[in-house]
């Protein structure tokens, strides 16, 4: 779909992603096939030599992609503000640490350290980061590809709101919310790898890859 409004990055461009951001929650859910997700994301960035930059702790989802990045040879990098590194059990094995001052500090940390965007099932916390990439995409002000992992239709209420949200008219032609959606943990690099302006990363679209199912 062509986007009227001006981007940072040209239709067509192809993506460098060389590190991507995932956020997920501290909790595993009430599904395991969240956990075996996380997993399985994590073994699959480090397979395909890509850093994993996420929250820092050893929690649920949070732990379970990057304890399975770090076993296979992945580079983890963890962020977390010092107020939470006992709540979220900061992870210590991590290949880097960055410990921050705030929430602000480690959303900032996080998105200039990445390439690209994934979002787990998780709770109110990952639903505010991976809206804020969306925001800041609508604004212009970044063209990193946000992926919303749809483990088991767990972001098909985010997705029909966003589409309830564009049919009375609070999202406008030419300030799409461009994002991918990936129904497994397989369709996950490809959409992140889709170039800019491919047909595939509007609100339109993730409707309708869910409207397939």
């Amino acid at each position: 779909m062509k986007h009227d409004h001006t981007s940072p990055c040209g239709e067509g461009e192809t993506r460098r992603l060389n590190t991507v951001c995932v956020y997920c929650g501290t909790g595993e859910g009430a599904d395991p096939a969240y956990m075996e997700a996380a997993r399985e994301l994590g073994r699959m960035l480090a397979a395909e030599g890509l850093g994993l930059v996420y929250g820092g702790g050893s929690l649920g989802l949070m732990g379970a992609v990057a304890n399975a990045a770090l076993e296979v040879g992945g580079h983890v990098t963890g962020v977390i503000p010092a107020f939470l590194e006992e709540r979220e059990v900061m992870m210590q094995e991590v290949s880097e640490l960055v410990v921050t001052s705030d929430m602000h500090e480690r959303k900032r940390t996080m998105f200039e350290r990445a390439d690209g965007f994934v979002a787990l099932p998780g709770g109110i916390g990952t639903l505010e980061e991976v809206v804020e990439m969306l925001t800041w995409g609508q604004l212009g002000q970044h063209c990193k590809p946000v992926v919303l992992a749809d483990i088991g239709g767990f972001w098909r209420p985010l997705v029909d709101l966003l589409a309830h949200m564009r049919g009375e008219g609070f999202i406008r032609a030419g300030f799409e919310v461009d994002y991918r959606v990936a129904n497994s943990v397989a369709e996950i690099l490809p959409a992140l790898r889709r170039p800019a302006g491919a047909g595939e990363g509007a609100t339109e679209a993730g409707v309708a890859d869910l409207e397939k199912l």
